[in-house]
């Protein structure tokens, strides 16, 4: 098993590809029914400075199974840097007098790394700005190794906010590792950075970029939806984008489509009824990676 004790996770590119999968096969002990009291007697922060339901409380979920408590907020506002003008590293600082690690999730980029340069206990991203989120990553991983038996080589198809959502640049990043086939699917405004292809032509991954999922959805093994990040964009971008039921009518059996939610227009909800719909599970795979990354982290 690697060695992350009391190291923390801040980016995805701290891991080793024998890494992630270290951590996947560990997540996977838990799905199956492991149970351990890693965190008893600990105290960990959930901190999130920017709103999260599922990862949030997936994280909380998996202190408690792991036999922990958490203390937090959930709402930045709530704070004394908010209200009372207080410094970030001045609350970092105070954080890590009250707890044995701290899970925080930040609208700037960076802060996560921050965070860990200025506290001495382990810090864990839940997701900087539209940077990094990297246990949304191995929980994304996951849920394709378990819906495809494999990481390599899969046809991975990307769709709706390319350009803003932190969910799928550390997905982008990711898919280096495992020789996978991206099909970029996006309007012209919301595709990738050019220096996100640049590391792509340099790894050595294919790509494409088309217009609606229609085009490749009989080549896809999966299919990884997001929403409009209206939140981290000026301006009105009128983007119409999405799947529907026909969408489906040439998918291979073994699509499987993921959505880090919540959703809006783009995932119609007769989608959940489909043999494709897997993003529940992919939800509830977070529970699993985060109390394997715990383990390792806390563990003896």
């Amino acid at each position: 098993m690697l060695d992350l004790k009391n190291k923390g996770l801040t980016a995805l590119q701290d891991l080793s590809k024998q890494d992630i999968l270290d951590i996947l096969s560990h997540a996977g002990e838990f799905k199956n029914g492991l149970r351990k009291n890693t965190l008893d007697g600990k105290v960990l922060a959930s901190c999130f400075f920017e709103a999260s339901t599922r990862t949030r409380l997936s994280f909380e979920s998996a202190v408690a199974r792991l036999g922990g408590k958490t203390i937090g907020f959930a709402d930045g506002s709530s704070t004394s840097q908010s209200n009372k003008g207080e410094s970030f590293i001045d609350t970092l600082r105070m954080l890590n007098c009250y707890a044995d690690g701290l899970i925080m999730r930040h609208p700037n980029d960076g802060a996560a790394r921050l965070a860990s340069e200025v506290m001495t206990i382990p810090v864990i991203n839940a997701g900087d700005g539209a940077n990094q989120h990297p246990t949304q990553t191995l929980l994304d991983l996951f849920s394709i190794q378990d819906s495809q038996g494999s990481l390599e080589g899969v046809n991975l198809g990307l769709m709706g906010d390319l350009k803003y959502s932190r969910t799928i640049h550390s997905l982008i990043d990711a898919s280096k590792l495992f020789n996978m086939r991206l099909f970029l699917i996006a309007p012209p405004e919301l595709r990738i950075a050019s220096e996100n292809l640049h590391e792509l032509r340099r790894h050595g991954i294919s790509y494409s970029f088309h217009s609606t999922a229609e085009e490749v959805i009989d080549r896809l093994d999966c299919l990884y939806l997001t929403r409009l990040q209206k939140e981290r964009f000026n301006g009105n971008l009128d983007c119409e984008y999405g799947i529907s039921l026909k969408t489906l009518e040439k998918a291979k059996p073994n699509l499987s489509i993921l959505h880090p939610l919540p959703r809006l227009e783009e995932l119609p909800t007769e989608i959940d009824d489909t043999p494709h719909a897997y993003y529940f599970q992919q939800a509830q795979n977070g529970v699993y990676v985060r109390q394997a990354l715990l383990d390792i982290i806390f563990g003896e």
